[in-house]
């Protein structure tokens, strides 16, 4: 099995500088620039490009530039997402994005990670970890999730929160590290009737 077909296992590896391919860093970056440099009324242009970009994108996939990302094949979307400004991918891993997904402005997906041994950083020793997002997962701005971070369906992570290990279904959850903080109940589902009698009173 070679490098690019480990990478694209939904499973943790270890890798040296020397194994990742680089040159297929370049076909993302380039894409990556074009798409920043499209106007907002171009969206079929856009469109196109992450369709190139991503190993799988929903026809609802819509991302604010800037966005940024390692090698792009690694990253599926799969209905609904909605991604705002500023957004990075590390993407050495697969990242799995369930369906009507919003990630918040300056959040960070990093399946990449160095040794914590500093030798081995130093030669070059990383570790991969894939990330999956579940259906109807909301991340707040400035969120970093790491490697290996399994996020269940339905739930909302903070703003600013650092996530470091596997956050569970149905719940409101933030924090460096982040930490579940409540279950998600019909109390927080919005009284549209009586905001709109508001409204019009």
């Amino acid at each position: 099995m070679d490098f690019l077909e480990i990478m694209k296992q939904n499973k943790p590896y270890v890798s040296r500088h020397t194994d990742m391919p680089v040159e297929l860093q370049g076909k993302a970056k380039e894409l990556c620039w074009e798409y920043n440099q499209t106007r907002p009324s171009e969206r079929e242009k856009r469109a196109k490009i992450l369709k190139e970009l991503f190993g799988t994108c929903s026809d609802l996939t819509f991302i604010e530039p800037s966005f940024r990302c390692d090698y792009g094949f690694n990253i599926h979307t799969k209905g609904l997402t909605v991604i705002n400004y500023n957004c990075v991918m590390l993407d050495t891993s697969p990242i799995e994005i369930g369906a009507n997904a919003f990630i918040g402005p300056g959040t960070c997906l990093a399946c990449a990670g160095h040794a914590i041994d500093p030798t081995q950083r130093g030669e070059g020793i990383g570790t991969s970890r894939p990330i999956t997002l579940k259906d109807n997962v909301w991340l707040g701005a400035n969120c970093t999730v790491c490697g290996g971070v399994t996020i269940g369906e339905g739930s909302v992570i903070g703003g600013g929160s650092v996530v470091t290990k596997d956050i569970p279904a149905g719940v409101v959850a933030a924090g460096n590290p982040c930490r579940v903080i409540r279950e998600i109940t019909e109390e927080d589902r919005i009284d549209l009737e009586k905001y709109y009698e508001i409204q019009k009173a």
